[in-house]
């Protein structure tokens, strides 16, 4: 029984420090939100208790820590997470409220009177804004450091996926608004 926990141990740490990532615990986090949905507070309080006694939650956990932020941090995206027909409300830079809605392919916004969407071509590794059924296509990912950025006037610019692209990003967008 030390064996195996010393084995354990170490694996849980190996692949929490070689991976970089403390990820989204998406899984646990899906149970827990059922588990706080079961009924008044001694109810999800004798659930949680059982899933800790069975063991679902020390499964959901070493899951999400081994298998699902590993993937999450690697590919960008864990496969628990998306949740389509998710909505939040946001503020945008103006201070007005934003509706945001995840879709099957990228995110639908809308502020009440206009609405688009920026969807990801899985093909082609591009984002694009969608607007009154007109896309424009916003970066394309050349590979896993760099992406190509696109402007409304049809220049485009390499930029490397760091502050430093960012940042010059930022700076490309604004020239390009600033010249129309």
């Amino acid at each position: 029984m030390k064996k195996y926990f010393k084995f354990s141990a170490l694996l849980l740490s190996a692949t929490i420090l070689l991976s970089s990532c403390i990820g989204s615990f998406a899984l646990t986090n899906k149970i827990k939100a059922w588990n706080d949905g079961v009924g008044d507070k001694f109810a999800n309080e004798l659930v949680f208790v059982c899933m800790h006694i069975i063991p679902i939650y020390p499964i959901t956990i070493f899951a999400d820590a081994v298998v699902l932020n590993s993937i999450e941090f690697w590919t960008g995206d864990n496969p628990i997470a998306s949740n389509v027909g998710e909505t939040k409300i946001v503020a945008n830079a103006a201070g007005e409220d934003v509706q945001i809605t995840t879709i099957e392919n990228g995110y639908n916004l809308s502020n009440g009177e206009l609405e688009m969407q920026l969807v990801f071509d899985e093909a082609e590794k591009t984002w694009s804004a969608v607007y009154d059924n007109e896309a424009v296509k916003l970066m394309q990912f050349v590979d896993g450091n760099t992406a190509q950025m696109f402007t409304i006037n049809g220049s485009s610019m390499n930029v490397t996926l760091d502050e430093a692209g960012v940042n010059a990003t930022r700076l490309f967008m604004l020239g390009s608004f600033a010249m129309k």
